[in-house]
């Protein structure tokens, strides 16, 4: 027992040391991952013979399903709405053409039937969130055109379909046919809906207006709210990912207790979640068999990343109005990882035999997909010029939190205020600011005890940042040339008697706003409710 115990540990500190000395390595962190678990496999240095796919696929769905719903909670729905629909289709309908089209070109390159083509199609579908975050958020690639968020909400919503597909396709291969494959999809979509949908609504009422959730057992308490969306999902026949990713979505999103808590809490069950997996398909691999499908795998790289994965993008984003740059770079950041294996790990575990060795197929697709596209990804986006420099990938995280540094206020004097015609050393000024320079017409001046605050001035002042409690009913809404609040004063936008703009942040700047404040393109507002 504790040499098992002493085992993992030394496994879970080796992954941790790699994943710090990824940037020293050139590689990815995940890829690291493989390599450890294949030196401890039988071809490595430990010889550990591990060749229990029932065994694995249990863990790796365990894995997987902290994985969906922090994909899930961890996206600033804020951020991904403007493009959410873009994203959506690309996790949807995008998935199924990617399938279709790698299942046709192996039937007809590489000879293989059909259903194996298809199960190939199907497992390899879907995009690796754990790989795009981790690659987005390691380089901090701020992109263009909601580019980031595109990537983040497809990655993180298209296994769902990914496994349906996989589900179909074993059902097809495997003695039960296919009979009953349409009622599968219906049940798979809408109850993995549903259950979603219930749970979420249920965990927020919980914690939110009971005392049902003590403090300090919100992380236990949601452990079994995931636990149960999952368990439930897949008793009623429906999608568990699905349920998983939509119950993350709503909760990440509303208004709950601890939020920041939870966030960190599951950033590490994520993190240990992708070390197992990774680390499991190192362990299961078999490099001394990977020369003969080498072949194989390299054929249906050049499959997906040159002509599937292309054909899909383009296809569903140019009609979108989307620039040809930016199709490019999502072409190219469809990293496969952790769910293909995973799916892949499930079709043998159901005992589905095909000529093609599927495993090892698809560990080698991942490992060049990763090393290669994964690493090649910030010189893609700089040279197809989609890195924005203004732009910050953290702020479309719910984990993302502002700098402590004092930033600036812009304050306007109207008439009549009571701060108008009085001594700056005289008025109550807000805890924590300083009065740093007032704006006079054309004139610009300097601040002392003794500057007389004028009626039609604005004053500049230094504050604090404002880091709002939980139970304040605060929203950010990020403000776009179509949002129709753009180019508006405030006096304009009909705001109900419970509703206030409280503060207007313009690049660096935050601007308290009065009637005749007008709302620009890019600025961030904040409303309370």
């Amino acid at each position: 027992m504790t040499g098992y115990v002493l085992g993992i540990a030394i496994i879970i500190i080796l992954c941790i040391v790699a994943e710090k000395c990824s940037d020293i390595f050139g590689l990815p962190a995940l890829i690291l991952f493989m390599f450890i678990g294949m030196l401890f496999g039988c071809d490595g240095i430990f010889k550990i013979r591990f060749d229990d796919f029932s065994l694995a696929e249990t863990a790796c769905s365990i894995a997987l399903m902290f994985i969906m719903f922090y994909g899930g909670f961890n996206t600033k729905w804020s951020a991904a709405k403007p493009v959410a629909g873009k994203a959506i289709i690309l996790s949807t309908i995008g998935v199924v053409v990617t399938a279709a089209v790698t299942t046709l070109l192996c039937c007809l390159l590489l000879r293989m039937t059909w259903i194996e083509s298809f199960l190939v199609g199907a497992v390899l579908s879907s995009t690796d969130a754990a790989s795009v975050f981790a690659i987005l958020r390691r380089k901090k690639l701020n992109l263009k055109d909601g580019t980031a968020s595109i990537l983040e909400i497809e990655s993180g919503s298209n296994d769902p379909v990914a496994y349906m597909l996989t589900m179909i396709a074993i059902s097809v291969a495997g003695t039960s046919g296919a009979e009953n494959i349409v009622l599968m999809i219906l049940l798979q979509i809408l109850v993995g809906i549903v259950v979603g949908i219930l749970i979420a609504f249920l965990s927020i009422r919980l914690i939110s207006r009971t005392n049902l959730v003590s403090d300090g057992l919100d992380t236990i308490f949601m452990i079994a709210m995931v636990l149960l969306c999952f368990a439930l999902a897949g008793m009623l026949g429906g999608n568990a990912y699905l349920s998983l990713y939509l119950c993350g979505i709503m909760l990440g999103n509303s208004r709950i207790g601890n939020k920041h808590t939870l966030i960190s809490f599951f950033d590490g069950v994520t993190s240990l979640s992708q070390i197992l997996v990774f680390f499991l398909i190192g362990l299961l691999s078999y490099p001394h068999q990977m020369p003969q499908i080498i072949p194989a795998a390299l054929a249906i790289v050049v499959i997906l990343t040159l002509v599937a994965r292309p054909v899909a993008v383009f296809a569903l984003l140019l009609p979108l109005r989307c620039d040809v740059r930016q199709c490019l770079l999502i072409s190219w950041a469809g990293l496969r990882g952790a769910s293909s294996s995973v799916f892949a790990i499930m079709a043998v575990a159901a005992g589905i035999h095909m000529q093609h060795d599927l495993f090892h197929i698809v560990f080698t697709v991942t490992l060049f997909s990763v090393a290669l596209q994964g690493g090649l990804l910030p010189f893609a986006a700089h040279r197809l010029q989609m890195v924005d420099d203004n732009a910050d990938v953290q702020k479309t995280f719910n984990d993302y939190q502002e700098e402590t540094a004092l930033q600036l206020m812009r304050m306007y004097i109207p008439p009549g205020h009571n701060w108008s015609n009085r001594k700056v050393k005289d008025v109550a000024m807000p805890h924590g600011s300083l009065a740093i320079m007032i704006k006079r017409g054309d004139e610009s001046i300097i601040t002392k005890g003794e500057t007389v605050i004028k009626p039609e001035d604005t004053l500049i002042l230094s504050v604090p940042p404002y880091v709002p409690s939980e139970d304040e009913q605060l929203e950010e809404i990020m403000i776009d040339k179509k949002h129709p609040w753009c180019r508006k004063t405030i006096g304009e936008l009909g705001l109900g008697e419970d509703e206030l703009i409280a503060l207007i942040v313009r690049n660096t700047e935050t601007i308290i706003p009065y009637g005749r404040t007008v709302i620009l393109d890019g600025d961030t507002v904040v409303v309370y409710r």
